[in-house]
Formats: structure tokens, sequence, C-alpha cells
């Protein structure tokens, strides 16, 4: 039988691949702790400049950069977007032909050059300092044409790329991600943005689905399983078979919920009577229940955390719907 590649690779090869992996998270780990070093140093005053100057902006947020840079900005200006602050991306090359007609006054550009020194921002510069659009700058030189020009730099420390020849950008590109994630997520805290306002904003794919609420989801009205106190529980189990949630609700005289049986109470509770029975002797008292303005993602730690499979959705303790796991699954939440 013929070996595959994998089988003929000599052993030391592999052994050489994950030395060098570890190396290169290694150096790209030092550089992200230099970032977080220098944060609480000299560079928290002109993070905090910048929260500010993007806070008071009426516009958005232009992120723009070439190369390595352009693919981090992209990345940058979707991840501002998501998380609530405007924003969008301008290829530093296309600025000069036309793309300049997309930033107005009211905008704040934020540029990224590791150098600073990068030809194709200058048209860009030009242009803030020309029409007095606020200019933050992301770069590790402050004394670059990019860091004297801008309102706010944010002057990286210098880090060695994980590349053995110290040239392709790796570190760096990490650094510039990192500090952009940083700048959105503080944004974020200063907004007060909240779980329900990034659903707005994400409403397809699971993340969607586990940000829809409750009441998008639940089962209401007759569909609910439900039976009154007194009831028998043959009664009870033809309710239970009818609705096909494996439970049923048992509610008082006045329709607040009281307790649950579910598929396994009737096995913990098999006797030759059990049918005969009141629902009353069999019923979990207090069950658990969730509100219809809670998100699915709640909802499904609660079956996970709790091991049961269904919840009855409350209003205090008056039921108005009810969730199974295989919801949430059909949903994508799960």
């Amino acid at each position: 039988m013929a070996k595959s590649k994998a089988q003929n690779t000599p052993s030391g090869e592999h052994s050489d691949a994950i030395a060098s992996a570890v190396r290169t998270l290694g150096l790209e780990a030092d550089g992200l702790n230099a970032l977080a070093a220098a944060l609480r140093d000299g560079l928290g005053a002109s993070f905090r400049a910048a929260i500010t100057r993007i806070r008071a902006a009426e516009g958005r947020v232009i992120v723009t950069g070439m190369g390595k840079s352009g693919h981090i900005a992209r990345k940058i200006a979707a991840t501002l977007a998501s998380t609530g602050t405007p924003a969008f991306f301008i290829h530093a090359g296309d600025a000069g032909h036309g793309d300049l007609g997309m930033i107005t006054k009211k905008d704040v550009i934020l540029a990224l050059s590791w150098s600073g020194e990068t030809a194709e921002l200058k048209t860009l510069i030009e242009y803030s300092r020309r029409f007095e659009i606020a200019l933050i700058g992301i770069t590790a030189s402050a004394d670059s044409t990019l860091g004297k020009a801008s309102d706010v730099t944010l002057t990286l420390p210098n880090a060695r790329e994980a590349c053995p020849h110290n040239l392709a950008p790796t570190t760096s590109s990490l650094m510039q991600l990192a500090i952009g994630d940083a700048l959105a997520i503080a944004l974020l805290d200063s907004r007060g943005f909240t779980a329900t306002d990034f659903g707005m904003l994400h409403p397809a794919g699971k993340l969607g689905a586990m940000l829809k609420y409750t009441r998008d989801l639940m089962h209401d009205g007759k569909t609910m399983p439900l039976a009154p106190l007194g009831t028998k529980m043959s009664n009870a189990v033809v309710e239970m078979s009818a609705k096909g949630f494996g439970c049923v609700g048992i509610t008082d005289a006045h329709g607040m919920l009281v307790g649950i049986i579910t598929d396994g109470d009737l096995r913990r509770h098999m006797r030759p009577n059990l049918l005969d029975a009141k629902v009353d002797e069999v019923m979990t008292r207090n069950p658990k229940v969730v509100r219809d303005d809670q998100l699915a993602s709640e909802v499904l730690e609660i079956l996970n955390s709790s091991k049961i499979t269904a919840v009855f959705v409350a209003e205090g303790r008056k039921p108005i719907g009810l969730l199974h796991l295989h919801d949430l699954l059909r949903a994508g939440v799960a």
C-alpha cells in the first residue's frame, strides 16, 4: 500500500514546523504584551483622546490603509460598524481617484501605516488638513509624516516581526488589529451598547439566532400543554401526548403555573394506578420559567445547565408560552 505524503514526511520536519509555529506565536504575544504595557503608560492618553474624538464626531469613522495595513483597516471598519460605531473602509490608493468624495467634514479618519510614510496616504492626509477633518493615525513612528500630521497619534511600540527575516508584516499587523479591537470595544463600553443593540445589527446566521427573543420562538395560546390542579393523570398524559412537547404545565384556579409534569416524572412515578392519580401528586412544583424578553442564548444556557428540554415562558407565574430545545435547534441557536 502506498504511503500518504504525510506518512513519508520525516518526523523531524514536523518538529521543525511546530517549533516555528510556537516561535511565531511567542513573538506575536510579545508584541501584544508590549502594546498592553504601552497603553498603561504613555499611549493611554492618546487612546483616550482618540475615543473622545470619535465620540464627538457627528459622522462616521473612515478607516484607511494600504497593503497589509489596508486589510487590517477593512476589518477594523467592520468591527466598529458591528459594535455601534458607524464606519466604513476607503482604500488609500482609490482615495485620490474620487473616493475622497465619500468623506465629509463631520467624519473622523482613522489611518493605518506602520512606517507612517505610506505614499498613498499623502492625498488623504492633505485632504483632512485642508478641510479640517479629524485625523487619527496608527503608526509605529510618531515622527513620521502620518504621526506629525495627525490630530491624535496612536504610536505603537516597535516589536520584532514573527518572520525570521523581520520583514513580513505579522506581529505588526496583529498589533494594529488589536488596537482597532480595543478602540471598538472601548467605544462600545462608553456607549452602553447592549446585546440587544448588537442583535439589531446581526440578524443573520447563528449569531442572529442567539440574539432573538424568547417571544420570537415560543409556542403560545392553545398550543401550550396545560392542565389544572385536580386533573386525573390519564387526562394529563393525553394532553402531554397531543401537544408533543414531552411535558404538561399544571395551573391553579387563577391560571398561574404551579407545577410541571415531564416524561421523566412519569418514569419516576410509574405504578399500576398512576393514571388514576391526580396531577397534584406527580407534578414537580415551582418549575423554572423564563421571560418573553430573554435572549434565546440565555434560554439555551438555562436548558443546558438545568438538564431539561422545555421551559414555560411566563409573566410573573402566568404561562404565556413554551420553548422547547427543538425550537432552538430549528432556529440555529444550538
